[in-house]
């Protein structure tokens, strides 16, 4: 475990002010600012490497190598910066929806900050800014319309212009007890993580994602995509647009 972290490197590493304002204007730019500089990627599952999720290894990956991760890295780093910072963070397991079944237990990890704001940058393409949890009602952000509906279980689903993307179990979690379902989403094939490579980032004017060999950019309502058959052009994406540096040679499995 991390003895104490080092909050001024992982603000530079997201590019945020070390000062600023307080409260939620504070959260809302270090949520942003977290999504515009650290991807939401898979790749260590295809290049063999094992997902610790112990959080001097996520502070290593994220901050010093200037790599991403998924949901259980991303949000569980994310989280012990927001308590650094002096925010309380309650972490909750979500499903989430894929067609017509919710996926297994522990499947998503998010989180609830100052007993009042949903934060999420482990996701992908979601929501910019914290939604507001105590809301019943729609909440515009540039990403969308977002919704948080109450189940007859005493969950809660978000659903996004209109449809659900997860559910989100009230009880108060740790990091330990997602560690079952992170080692199943890098090793089963029933995983859509083990399936192919993704990489995707915010940026100022839509999105920048790779997913395989396919680079997608999206600005505004444009969208480009262009194969990337050979393995320098890959790297140099991975290097160019996500600031992830692999080694040449560098092979996926």
């Amino acid at each position: 475990m991390l003895g104490h972290m080092d909050v001024n490197a992982y603000l530079d590493r997201i590019g945020a002010p070390r000062t600023g304002p307080e409260g939620v204007a504070r959260l809302r730019a270090l949520h942003r600012a977290h999504l515009t500089t650290v991807p939401f990627e898979n790749l260590d599952i295809h290049l063999g490497t094992r997902i610790s999720l112990d959080t001097e290894d996520l502070f290593d990956k994220v901050v010093r190598r200037a790599r991403g991760g998924f949901c259980y890295e991303l949000n569980g780093l994310f989280a012990v910066l927001l308590e650094e910072l002096g925010h309380s963070v309650v972490r909750l397991a979500a499903r989430v929806h894929g067609g017509e079944r919710l996926g297994p237990p522990y499947d998503h990890l998010v989180l609830l900050v100052d007993g009042r704001w949903l934060v999420d940058v482990g996701f992908g393409d979601h929501s910019e800014y914290p939604l507001d949890f105590g809301s019943r009602t729609d909440q515009d952000d540039p990403a969308g319309r977002f919704l948080l509906a109450d189940t007859p279980d005493g969950d809660v689903d978000v659903l996004r212009d209109g449809k659900p993307r997860y559910r989100i179990e009230t009880r108060p979690r740790t990091l330990d007890d997602f560690v079952a379902t992170c080692w199943f989403q890098q090793t089963n094939p029933g995983s859509h993580f083990t399936v192919k490579t993704v990489c995707t980032l915010l940026t100022d004017g839509g999105r920048v994602t790779l997913s395989d060999r396919t680079l997608i950019v999206t600005t505004g309502d444009s969208r480009a995509e262009t194969e990337l058959s050979d393995d320098q052009a890959l790297l140099a994406a991975y290097r160019d647009h996500f600031g992830i540096h692999l080694p040449a040679g560098t092979t996926f499995r």
